[in-house]
């Protein structure tokens, strides 16, 4: 940091006091019994204001810039307009000492000796209170909700905007350190991290992006390093300044001078921040930047100190002929006023040079004068190190960080080798005061570099080697080198470049222009060295042979590409330049200085901030392409380029043949397609293919570059090959043109592919065209039938001769699907295919041309009577399809026809139309018995029997008709009459009958009753036991002959009852009017079958009822909600129909009983 006067004045009288305009452009001074009113550019005297009658003493400005006051020895406040008239004045007791403005409500603090006072424009009068002490100083908290009042015992009273006292901090030494200057912290938000670590030793490291604090087991590793000597000074802090966790209050930070000679920091709580900083002074005034980040501190001293916002000193703005009692910064700028004792009124320009360090991707750099961040330009993370004294310079390499501060300088190192671990410990601290002009650190050592002078030092301060140059050093880097022998590359004023190693004492010159140099770097390989010199003029010399290469103008600062040898950047004039070898310049427009090249990025230096920045390398990589050179161009594509870059270094390295770069570079933007065709002309080439011409072609084509390629198939004498890419490209002009009046059957084969073309694209009727020019008529047939085109079809099959047999068939098929029988039978006329037309007329139903060919040609009789009757039969019309079966001679088909017919009629119940085909079919069996000699007994025997059948079903049609049913007992196998006088019970034994729920017939159960003794529990565990049954034998006996089936009735068969033991207790005693139920004992239960038996399980206390079904086949089925049955047919017919029973309407779906 440098303080430039920028101007002076003096005035007669002591300076007490100066305020700056909110907008920086005027400056107001307390001279004497005036205001004077200067401007800030110049230091032009505007106007000079008169009002107080003696001493003004102090001077403030609404933040709002639209009013100032003053306050006078007269015990008066004037306040002005912003264009400089006064219009308001009050007065106080005593003198004014001090006056402040709330930044917020723009209320004015006025403080005499005795009192102070609260104004605003909305009061009519000023609210004053009492003080017990003379009022020094004054200050608002940055959201004007507190004032804080200086007095001469060394007390602090912060009170609220009302003037009511919240706090009061008594200073130790009390009116022996009467408190001469307070100012609260401007800033609108205060770091959390300076008051957490505001007593750590200056070698605390805070890691990560956002400069969140390490972890307490770094810190403890960090302090282990130390000397006992740090370890105590820490303990010391830390007793004295507990840590307070209440955030709120870092945005109120009060700093405080004293005549005690002491700088002190309290928060708006009143306690105290840290320690009292020793002065060595006496302070008059105490002042922060805009922002908050420095203090300047000016008094007995005749000087303006600046320190950091926690209290370091930084150095000195400008020294005095007298006490400075008043110092101010112009807003949101570096400039500072003082005003002294003696009149003089001084305005400086304070310039903070940039302290920094780089070495690959880590750039080391100082912020806010004393920490030093490290920031990771590939990764973005940042490490804050917090030193606690001014840092002047700042060296890194490798895992080295080099901090010179100034009484020591403090070396770190990474905790790991990780590439990207960011945290730092101390490794070593040299104490010892130095001085240099620049710092360079090596893996051992550091270097200090005093104008002409190197120093070599160890990291425990001892002094190995010096070097003497010729001339002042301008410029030192490390090149790299083993640990302990690293090289150093140094720049000389009088144009002299060396290598130095530092574990060697003879420096070794590698060359020497005329010119001083500014900047220098050598590339990755050694073999090139780039100079920027004091002309702005980079150069760029070959190490060995010592010749210039080429020079460029406007360059300020040089970097070699880390990643590619002949690759080399330059900044300067506002543009960024990238060159490549011996090629133009690349320019592009950029801020700042090169300080790294780094394969696509650039780090690059503007004012105080480092950013990468990512450039593509397209124009070096053209640069090459142009010229051929296709592996360099992909050594500079793999530093950054675009995927369009990449595809196109792809192609033309593909165009030059050259395969393996070709392939990288595919490779890159993953197409597959290109990579195939690679593969396989390495292949060929591995087979022995060796025609350029060939491969080139087969690039041209992928490319879409079609008539390049085919004229080098033909140079290359593949005719063939261009034309099937015409073709398959279907560029059937192209492919003609190509060919010219060539072979007629390449002619042929091309019409064809066009034709193939034309019906994949969805032209059909083009194809067909095509097709019959080309003379393939099945495919032309194909796709007529197929799209239905009768009239294509008809003249394709006219056309043909009728030599050409299977496309003919093939129309005659289409026209036959396309409902065109006409044409079908005029193409199976003109190929004489007589069997196939009558299977025409068969299956087109066109029996009388069917008939009519059959009679000219009696063989193809069974292939138009058989179909016929078949389809007969198929329309209900049997009696014509058995005629026409017997026309046929096929007597087997007519008598199964007849049979078929009586089965149906008997099963109808139409015993009639049964009795009269029984009569057909004896009528048939004696028709056979005359035309077969041999089967004519046994057609007698059935003609008789047939007859017998026809007469009794003519009969039984006549007594079936007057036949009603009547109510069956199941008990007793008594028919009941419709009428009954007993009810709905039996005549006979007295049972009730059960009915069908739904048709109301009556269903073959018997109700019967358990023993007594038998528990309902019982009696379904031993019908649930299933206990084996005999199998029932039918008494019906079926007898077959050959043309009869005949059901008897075997009276000689044991009863069923005697299997069944329930059956037994089915009887009663005949003619007794007394209904006698049916009881069954435990082995009669047992004896049942659970599919036989229903329950109903009435709930108590009624009984359960038993049913016992006669007939198992036929199925009952029982609501178990209601207890109604069904026949279990018309049962699931209603409740399919309704969802539920019909009885009970129970819903099938409901889970309940």
């Amino acid at each position: 940091m440098r303080a430039v006067l920028t101007w002076r004045d003096k005035v007669e009288q002591c300076i007490y006091d100066l305020a700056f305009k909110p907008d920086g452009t005027q400056l107001i001074l307390a001279a004497g019994n005036r205001l004077l009113v200067y401007d800030t550019s110049d230091g032009t005297l505007l106007q000079p204001l008169k009002g107080h009658k003696d001493t003004v003493y102090c001077v403030a400005y609404a933040k709002d810039g639209k009013r100032f006051a003053s306050g006078s020895a007269d015990k008066s406040i004037i306040i002005w307009t912003s264009k400089l008239e006064g219009i308001l004045k009050y007065t106080h007791n005593d003198s004014i000492q001090c006056v402040s403005y709330n930044p917020v409500t723009h209320q004015l603090a006025s403080c005499s000796s005795s009192d102070f006072g609260l104004w605003s424009p909305e009061q009519k009068s000023v609210s004053k209170h009492k003080s017990s002490s003379k009022i020094t100083c004054c200050s608002w908290t940055n959201d004007g909700q507190y004032l804080a009042l200086g007095m001469s015992n060394g007390v602090i009273s912060i009170r609220n905007k009302n003037g009511e006292e919240k706090v009061k901090i008594e200073r130790p030494g009390g009116s022996l350190s009467p408190i001469w200057s307070i100012c609260w912290n401007p800033s609108s938000r205060w770091e959390n991290i300076w008051m957490s670590r505001e007593n750590e030793d200056a070698e605390d490291v805070i890691v990560n992006r956002y400069f969140q604090e390490i972890p307490s087991i770094l810190k403890s590793t960090v302090y282990s390093s130390q000397g006992s000597e740090a370890e105590e000074e820490e303990q010391e802090e830390e007793d004295d300044s507990p840590r307070d966790g209440n955030s709120e209050e870092h945005n109120d930070i009060l700093a405080v001078a004293d005549w005690g000679q002491k700088l002190s920091f309290y928060q708006l709580s009143g306690k105290q921040i840290g320690k009292d900083r020793p002065l060595n002074f006496d302070p008059c005034c105490i002042s922060y930047f805009t922002k908050g980040e420095y203090i300047l501190v000016g008094g007995s001293d005749k000087q303006v100190s600046l320190f950091t916002k926690d209290g370091v000193r930084l150095g000195t703005v400008g020294e005095q002929n007298s006490w400075v009692w008043t110092c101010r910064v112009k807003p949101d700028s570096n400039y500072v006023v003082v005003g002294c004792q003696d009149g003089t009124i001084s305005f400086y320009q304070l310039i903070f040079s940039t302290v920094h360090g780089l070495y690959k991707d880590r750039y080391a750099y100082r912020d806010s004068m004393t920490d030093v961040i490290v920031q990771h330009l590939i990764t973005e993370q940042k490490v804050r190190i917090k030193c606690r004294e001014l840092v002047k310079k700042i060296a890194i390499y490798k895992n080295r960080l080099a901090i010179q501060l100034p009484e020591k300088i403090l070396i770190y190192e990474l905790y790991s080798d990780d590439s990207a671990d960011m945290h730092y410990r101390v490794k070593e601290k040299i104490v010892k005061k130095f001085e240099c002009n620049l710092l360079v650190v090596c893996a051992d050592h550091i270097i200090l570099c005093q104008e002409k002078r190197l120093q070599c030092l160890s990291f425990s301060g001892v002094k190995e080697r010096e070097w003497q140059m010729e001339s002042l050093i301008r410029y030192i880097k490390v090149i790299g080198g083993p640990a302990g022998r690293e090289g150093l590359l140094v720049g000389l004023k009088n144009g002299q470049i060396l290598k130095i190693f530092v574990d060697n004492l003879f420096a070794i010159v590698l060359l020497k222009q005329a010119t001083a140099v500014r900047c220098l770097d050598m590339s990755a390989s050694r073999n090139k060295l780039a100079v920027v010199d004091e002309n702005d003029t980079c150069l760029v010399y070959d190490i060995h042979t010592k010749e210039l290469l080429f020079q460029e103008p406007n360059a300020n600062s040089v970097a070699w590409n880390t990643q590619c040898e002949d690759m080399l950047c330059f900044s300067g004039g506002g543009y960024l330049n990238i060159k490549a070898s011996t090629f133009p310049v690349h320019q592009q427009k950029l801020q700042g200085f090169v300080v790294g090249y780094n394969g696509s990025k650039i780090f690059c230096l503007h004012v105080f901030s480092m950013s990468a920045v990512e450039v593509p390398q397209s124009a070096p990589m053209y640069q090459y392409l142009d010229r051929k050179m296709f592996r360099e161009a992909y050594q500079i594509a793999c530093l950054g380029v675009t995927d369009t870059d990449w595809r196109e270094l792809a192609m033309e390295a593909l165009e030059g043949l050259e395969f393996e770069t070709a392939k990288k570079a595919f490779t890159r933007v993953q197409d597959l397609r290109y990579l195939e065709l690679i593969s396989s002309i390495e292949e060929r080439k591995k087979r022995g293919e060796t025609s350029n011409d060939l491969f080139l072609a087969d690039v041209f084509s992928y490319q879409g570059k079609f008539h390049e390629a085919a004229k080098l198939y033909r140079r290359s004498g593949h005719e063939n090959l261009a034309l099937n890419m015409y073709t398959d490209l279907c560029m059937f002009e192209y492919a003609k043109d190509f060919l010219g009046s060539g072979d007629p059957k390449e002619t042929k084969m091309l019409i064809t592919k066009q034709a193939d073309w034309a019906r994949n694209i969805n032209e059909p009727k083009a194809a067909v065209e095509m097709y019959i020019s080309a003379g393939e008529h099945a495919k032309a047939i194909e796709i007529s039938g197929s799209h239905g085109w009768v009239d294509m079809l008809i003249d394709i099959a006219r056309k043909l001769d009728k030599a050409e047999r299977e496309p003919l068939l093939m129309c005659a098929r289409y026209f036959k699907k396309l409902d065109s029988p006409g044409y079908a039978a005029e193409t199976y006329l003109k190929v004489g295919d007589l069997k196939s037309l009558v299977q025409l007329y068969v299956d087109t139903k066109r029996w009388d041309e069917a008939f009519a060919l059959g009679e000219k040609h009696p063989e193809f009789k069974d292939d138009i009577y058989v179909p016929y009757a078949q389809w007969l039969a198929e329309n209900d019309r049997f009696e014509e399809a058995q005629k026409a079966f017997h026309k046929a001679g096929r007597q087997g088909e007519a008598v199964r026809v007849l049979e078929q017919l009586t089965h149906n009629a008997v099963v109808e119940s139409r015993f009639n139309d049964a009795a009269y085909y029984y009569w057909m079919l004896s009528m048939q069996c004696l028709d056979m018995a005359q035309a077969d000699p041999a089967q004519k007994d046994v057609m007698l025997d059935k003609f008789h029997h047939f007859q017998h059948l026809a007469e009794l079903y003519h009969g039984y049609q006549t007594i079936h008709r007057y036949t009603e049913l009547v109510p069956l007992c199941y008990r007793c196998s008594t028919n009941n009459p419709l009428l009954n006088n007993l009810g709905n019970v039996c005549i006979n034994c007295r049972q009730p009958f059960i009915f069908s729920a739904s048709s109301y017939e009556v269903l073959h159960l018997v109700e019967f009753y358990l023993e007594e003794g038998i528990t309902d529990e019982e009696a379904v565990a031993l019908i649930d036991l299933e206990a084996p049954r005999h199998k029932r034998e039918s008494k019906w006996q079926e007898i077959a002959s050959n043309n009869s089936q005949t059901l008897r009735l075997d009276e000689t068969m044991d009863s069923i009852g005697n299997d069944d033991p329930f059956t037994a207790k089915l009887s009663f005693e005949q003619g007794s009017s007394e209904f006698v139920p049916v009881v069954v004992n435990r082995s009669v239960l047992r004896s049942m079958s659970r599919r036989d038996v229903l329950i109903k399980r009435w709930p108590p206390p009624l009984q359960w009822q038993y049913f016992r079904s006669l007939l198992p086949d036929a199925s009952i089925t029982m609501c178990p909600s209601c207890f109604q049955m069904f026949h279990s047919e018309d049962y699931e017919l209603l409740v399919l129909q309704h969802a539920c029973c019909p009885y009970c309407r129970r819903r099938i779906d409901d889970p309940g009983p």
